[in-house]
């Protein structure tokens, strides 16, 4: 009887927890939120730092964000989890993101895919 628990924990581990997924796409919704309300300070928060630094390299982050012309927040279509990175698919946009200490954070946004090759993506880190 014991090894029955032990079993049903150990699968209950094998797949994220809707907490996870809910936590990474909302990272991702709240960052295009914040551009479509152009809240550059906000979406730049929600930005990975290195992300963030080449968002700004040429400009103050707060305003280059807004001037990259990402889609708005749309509905989620599919959220995948991979260890510390992870992928968000919206109606019309892509977004990778990348736990850190203080949560997700958006890697990449307006990504869109070219097949077998990597994304083509808009913002993105250096």
């Amino acid at each position: 009887m014991i090894v029955l628990p032990a079993a049903l924990l150990t699968l209950a581990g094998c797949g994220p927890a809707q907490s996870r997924l809910d936590a990474v796409s909302g990272a991702a919704v709240r960052m295009l939120q914040a551009v479509a309300d152009h809240d550059g300070s906000l979406a730049c928060d929600l930005l990975a730092p290195e992300t963030a630094a080449e968002v700004g390299k040429d400009d103050p982050c707060p305003k280059a964000i807004l001037d990259e012309n990402l889609p708005g927040p749309a509905a989620v279509v599919g959220t995948e989890l991979y260890g510390q990175w992870a992928q968000v698919r919206l109606a019309d946009d892509t977004l990778f993101l990348a736990h850190f200490g203080d949560g997700w954070k958006v890697v990449a946004a307006g990504c869109t895919s070219r097949g077998e090759r990597p994304y083509d993506c808009r913002v993105k880190g250096g």
